[in-house]
């Protein structure tokens, strides 16, 4: 590709990324609020992961539908919108609770409907990164995407423990929407070139209900992404039970200022990760990243759940997520660089909806579990006595005693996944796509390509 059109190509993502990163940074915000609000509340642990399940369902249900429109729409003015209508639904919520009037309710609502707005808004996003960013650094605009994730876990919990004190979670919540407002003027700033020279998606043209199923018959026939997405969907139900139950578990242990400073250990733990994925670009054999990284990931989980110490906590959260911009940055970049532009709306809306359709369980058994097995087991009996020694006893080592346990899961699912030769060899085996030039010659780098 000519270095000219590669540069503006690169340009034009970090400022659409850069967008994104700030409004994940807000969202990042209003979610450890409002779980603070759910659970001082209530006490529940099954209330507060209701959220997070009303955050992510909405948005599985839909991925079919929304991964085939997002091939047939402009991929930047579904962004758009839809950051816009999730900035609404932030702005209900912080109204009501002016209002003195908001509920747990009013919060599914809300987190539903954006839910909805953001199940078009990813796969858009996703997708728009293959035309924007040249084959060489697609290993590098992952590792960028990444500090969204970074921002949220880092700055958004010690920001949020912070400011719930001084401007209240309504305060919180309007910080957000403005974060939304700015995502949105990046895109509008920016132009996404189109996918050119249709591939395989000009053939699979059709009914809207033909071209949603066509992504999982995409995935079905590539038996290495099927195992790859196979392998992240276990882990991910693993990771995120781990997620909805720290929160909790520190809660019992010290103040939500302080959960909010642990949390965001885990922060500069990513923030280091995506940092090195950005300048390194991940391995050239991105599957070994990808699945050594995984590993990091559940050894770090069991050192975790088996401690008491917070300034322990904190180092063990660092290394937990650390790895999540590496080995996310290398399966991003084999999807991107095996599928076509054209298609990679619907494929990779399947795709998150497989990964993340484990979720949705996740946060529904978590609570349960944590409130009615793993707490009880450890508050008597024998099992209490025997695990004593290496969770410690009192409220909450209950969860810490299912988090190791979700860090065994991560690590067992990995090391079968290894063992799948269709796996191992997926870069090798699947042939890389032919991606257009990223923008044609403009004086400006944001000009859209004829």
């Amino acid at each position: 590709m000519n270095p000219n059109l590669a540069r503006q190509g690169m340009l034009a993502f970090v400022l659409v990324a850069a967008g994104q990163i700030v409004s994940l940074t807000g969202s990042g915000l209003t979610g450890f609020a409002l779980g603070a609000w759910v659970y001082q509340r209530t006490h529940s642990t099954t209330q507060f992961a209701m959220i997070l399940v009303f955050t992510l369902l909405p948005s599985l249900i839909i991925a079919p539908l929304a991964g085939a429109l997002v091939d047939r729409w402009d991929r930047r003015r579904v962004m758009i919108l839809a950051d816009a209508g999730a900035g609404l639904c932030t702005l209900a919520m912080a109204l009501l609770l002016f209002a003195g009037q908001l509920q747990v309710w009013h919060i599914y609502i809300a987190m539903g409907l954006g839910s909805i707005f953001r199940g078009f808004q990813t796969p858009a996003y996703i997708a728009s990164v293959s035309l924007l960013a040249p084959k060489e650094q697609l290993g590098r605009a992952n590792g960028i995407m990444q500090f969204g994730d970074t921002s949220r876990y880092l700055f958004s919990p010690l920001l949020a423990g912070w400011l719930m004190g001084s401007i209240g979670v309504a305060g919180v919540m309007l910080i957000d929407f403005v974060t939304f407002l700015f995502a949105v003027s990046t895109c509008l700033i920016v132009r996404f070139p189109r996918p050119k020279a249709p591939t395989i998606g000009a053939a699979r043209q059709g009914s809207l209900g033909r071209e949603a199923l066509f992504g999982w018959q995409y995935i079905v026939a590539r038996p290495g992404l099927l195992a790859l997405l196979a392998m992240y969907a276990l882990s991910n139900y693993a990771t995120l039970m781990v997620d909805t139950v720290l929160p909790p578990m520190l809660l019992n242990l010290t103040t939500p200022a302080v959960v909010g400073s642990v949390l965001s250990a885990g922060g500069v733990g990513m923030l280091a990760g995506s940092v090195l994925m950005s300048a390194w670009g991940g391995p050239k054999r991105r599957i070994y990243g990808a699945m050594g990284f995984m590993l990091l990931i559940g050894m770090s989980v069991v050192l975790m759940g088996g401690l008491t110490s917070i300034p322990l906590i904190a180092a063990a959260t660092l290394g937990y997520y650390f790895p999540f911009p590496i080995t996310n940055g290398c399966d991003q970049a084999i999807w991107q660089s095996k599928v076509a532009p054209d298609i990679q709306g619907r494929v990779f809306a399947i795709r998150r909806m497989i990964a993340f359709s484990v979720i949705p369980l996740a946060y529904l058994t978590a609570g349960p579990l944590a409130d009615r097995v793993f707490e009880p087991l450890m508050a008597n009996g024998p099992s209490a006595a025997i695990l004593a020694p290496i969770i410690g006893v009192g409220q909450g080592r209950g969860m810490g005693l299912l988090i190791s346990t979700m860090g065994l899961l991560v690590i067992l699912v990995t090391v079968a996944a290894s063992l799948y030769p269709r796996l191992r060899k997926v870069e090798d085996e699947l042939p890389d796509v032919i991606h257009p030039p990223a923008l044609s010659p403009a004086p400006c780098p944001v000009e859209e390509s004829a």
